[in-house]
């Protein structure tokens, strides 16, 4: 009796131990698939393409169309002067009247020289008619036998040869000084100073009396007598970055506004784009004609430009917000197969709330609409297509 008594004790340990043992195992499976990491959930867009249309704003310059600096021709003194700054001028106005002593002094020279001249040609001209008249009648009083020597006929045909050889030397004599007074005569109708073309005068230096010259000459001073602009039309010119010195179209419109009426806009045309880029700025220079006929514009304005900026070829955009940045690197989140991966990529230009992109993306591709370091590559994710309100590329 007394070992069946030990026996069921023995069997009860048992059971209690084989029993606690199993619940410890039950509790260790619960806790083990409770701590079981799932699946995050990112929101998703797809890598959209088209072609960039935006516009930017650029600093540009407003040029006159044409601007002339008026020298004198030669070193005079001012007789007097009709324009100041600010006058509008036509096309051959007189602005100003020189004098020069020596000119006219030359003229005088010039004038006496051909009179010289003419009076020499017109006595060579009569001994040649009196010579030839001479030998006219010899030569017919020859044709009778022993009326007059052979000598004396020859002698009048020498004589008529030498006259007009005398004649035609004073014709180029006289030539000669006709031109040599045309050129002092032209020379002294630079003595007025005319209008190149119709404008503004905006710049004055000299007053009677005042002793100017060439550009060049040691007399005369490096500033111009006068400075005149044609500003009914007007020269916009705007150095282009290098980024965007494609897809300029000329002959398109271009807007632009000038601190002095900065509530309102004005517009050019692209008229001329130099194809050069300037290697100290990384600029293109690209002119725009401004028509200015009612003289609001003035030259020398620094207008903003609102530039359009277009690409040859669609390129490839994502939400700004995709875009992630590191010390390393700037990429986007790819997600292929539930998994992530890091497209390393370069940004081009905003467009609203896309960016441009461009490294190993495709269109099409999805991309996470937040882009962070924290998701790392290789990590399992599900996916969810972002909300309508989220930052996008436009379709």
């Amino acid at each position: 009796m007394k070992r069946f008594r030990i026996s069921s004790i023995l069997v009860l340990i048992v059971t209690n131990y084989w029993c606690t043992s199993c619940g410890s195992n039950t509790n260790s499976s619960a806790k083990a698939q409770a701590s079981a990491p799932t699946a995050s959930t990112v929101e998703v867009t797809k890598v959209a393409s088209k072609k960039l249309s935006i516009t930017t704003r650029l600093p540009g310059e407003l040029q006159a169309y044409e601007t002339v600096a008026v020298f004198p021709k030669i070193t005079a003194y001012v007789d007097s002067i009709s324009v100041d700054r600010g006058t509008h001028v036509k096309f051959g106005q007189l602005m100003a009247r020189l004098v020069a002593p020596e000119v006219a002094a030359q003229r005088a020279e010039a004038q006496s020289k051909l009179q010289a001249a003419e009076a020499q040609r017109a006595e060579a001209d009569a001994k040649l008619a009196s010579d030839q008249s001479t030998y006219d009648r010899l030569k017919s009083a020859s044709a009778t036998p022993g009326v007059v020597a052979g000598n004396d006929v020859e002698v009048a045909q020498r004589a008529v040869d030498a006259d007009r050889a005398r004649l035609e030397a004073m014709r180029g004599s006289a030539e000669a000084a006709k031109s040599a007074l045309k050129s002092v005569t032209e020379i002294e109708r630079y003595l007025q100073v005319r209008a190149p073309f119709d404008g503004i005068v905006t710049e004055r230096n000299v007053h009677p009396g005042s002793l100017v010259g060439p550009a060049t000459s040691s007399s005369g001073a490096a500033m111009p007598m006068l400075r005149v602009e044609k500003t009914a039309r007007l020269r916009l010119v705007v150095p282009v970055p290098e980024k965007y010195a494609t897809g300029i179209n000329v002959g398109s419109k271009v807007e632009f506004s000038v601190p002095a009426f900065p509530s309102q806009t004005f517009a050019g045309t692209i008229a001329r784009v130099a194809h050069s880029v300037d290697v100290k700025t990384r600029t293109m220079p690209v002119e725009l004609d401004v028509n200015n006929s009612d003289g609001r514009l003035s030259s020398g304005m620094f207008p903003e430009v609102l530039w359009p900026v277009r690409r040859t070829e669609p390129t490839l955009f994502v939400p700004t917000s995709s875009v992630a940045r590191t010390t390393e690197a700037t990429f986007v989140i790819r997600i292929r197969g539930g998994n992530t991966e890091w497209v390393n990529v370069q940004t081009g230009e905003l467009d609203g709330k896309s960016i441009e992109v461009f490294g190993g993306l495709h269109e099409g591709d999805e991309v996470a609409v937040r882009g962070t370091d924290e998701l790392r590559p290789g990590s399992r994710v599900a996916t969810k297509p972002a909300a309508p309100d989220s930052a996008g590329p436009p379709k």
